[in-house]
């Protein structure tokens, strides 16, 4: 499990008004949750090949009316050290997700996608998927 702040949309994360962050332990960690159902968010990394990242980032990019359909049974394959790199920052309760999809380029992950965030039914069909 990655570690929240090290995400490159943590700034975007920070930026939502439905996100609530406050230190603990001194200021040494930092507790991130979703608001309307106080559910605590953590955050994932997953790697992924050429040609799962490309039906991804058609996913992501495709309208949210059109999400089920764009979904369909797509359920992604993850791998270490993936030519995409998918950030995630979901909560427990799965009603929210955050998402960045990342492709490596010039031995760097640069962001394809901007941070996308989805609520209640298009969370949850991004959480089947993933």
């Amino acid at each position: 499990m990655a570690y929240i702040k090290n995400l490159q949309m943590w700034n975007d994360i920070c930026a939502d008004a439905h996100i609530g962050i406050s230190s603990q332990l001194f200021g040494l960690k930092t507790k991130v949750t979703y608001l309307p159902t106080q559910s605590v968010i953590d955050a994932d990394t997953y790697g992924f090949r050429p040609s799962v990242g490309e039906q991804l980032l058609s996913i992501l990019t495709a309208p949210r009316r059109e999400l089920a359909s764009a979904i369909g049974d797509f359920r992604p394959k993850r791998v270490t050290n993936g030519h995409y790199l998918l950030e995630i920052a979901r909560s427990r309760d799965r009603r929210f997700i955050a998402l960045r999809l990342l492709q490596f380029q010039n031995f760097v992950y640069k962001p394809v996608t901007d941070t996308l965030f989805y609520e209640d039914e298009d969370a949850r069909l991004i959480n089947q998927m993933l």
